[in-house]
């Protein structure tokens, strides 16, 4: 069993990271093989409407032909059994490295027939994860469950399963007097972090036991 994690927040040991390091944790206890990515290290591109992949017969067909730092991560997919892709939300999305991951994750393997089928060979168990600053009632009010799922459905066409984490009302900073924030409560923010993040933290690493086979 192997299981991979990407990271796309820019910092490598804050909310999202830290909420992958449990989840890899659970996938780890279950004995998978771990492997943790931060896609800010890497220097690659998204999709660029080549359509390579999409050419009946090509050498790309069903593979992205782009040729980067992500084309390794690409070709281990060949022999992982489960993805974790975390991310905290910009302006209502995933930010934009993973954003460019999704276009080369999923677009290759997406079969222009109707509906949709997958290209991939095998079945792949695919789990998401998402830091937010806002409150769950604040996220459902702006639609972020429902832009979100999207990607989801379309990890299950590809992949054949995936599932969605929401980590809402985190703490964003270390010191909230440095920052002009008036609308937060840094009391508020500070119990957040200490008292309810460790119970997000213990939600990835069940959700990294379920990935690698287990029963949580």
């Amino acid at each position: 069993m192997k299981v991979i994690a990407f990271n796309g927040s820019p910092r490598a040991n804050w909310n999202t990271a830290q909420l992958l390091q449990h989840a890899l944790a659970g996938a780890k206890d279950q004995g998978a093989e771990t492997e943790l990515v931060h896609l800010y290290e890497l220097n690659f591109r998204g999709c660029v409407s080549c359509f390579a992949c999409k050419v009946d017969g090509g050498k790309s067909y069903g593979h992205c032909a782009l040729r980067d730092d992500l084309t390794p991560w690409l070709k281990k997919l060949e022999e992982t059994d489960a993805i974790i892709l975390g991310s905290p939300i910009y302006l209502g999305a995933a930010t934009g490295e993973m954003r460019k991951l999704f276009e080369r994750l999923f677009f290759p393997f997406l079969c222009y027939t109707n509906p949709p089928q997958s290209l991939f060979v095998r079945k792949l168990r695919a789990g998401f994860i998402y830091s937010l600053n806002l409150t769950e009632a604040q996220a459902e009010a702006y639609g972020y469950r429902q832009s979100l799922q999207v990607t989801e459905n379309v990890a299950k066409i590809v992949f054949g399963s995936a599932e969605t984490m929401m980590c809402y009302d985190t703490c964003q900073f270390d010191d909230y007097g440095k920052i002009y924030c008036p609308r937060f409560d840094p009391v508020h923010k500070q119990h957040q972090r200490t008292e309810v993040f460790p119970q997000e933290c213990r939600k990835a690493y069940e959700l990294g036991v379920r990935l690698a086979g287990g029963q949580k």
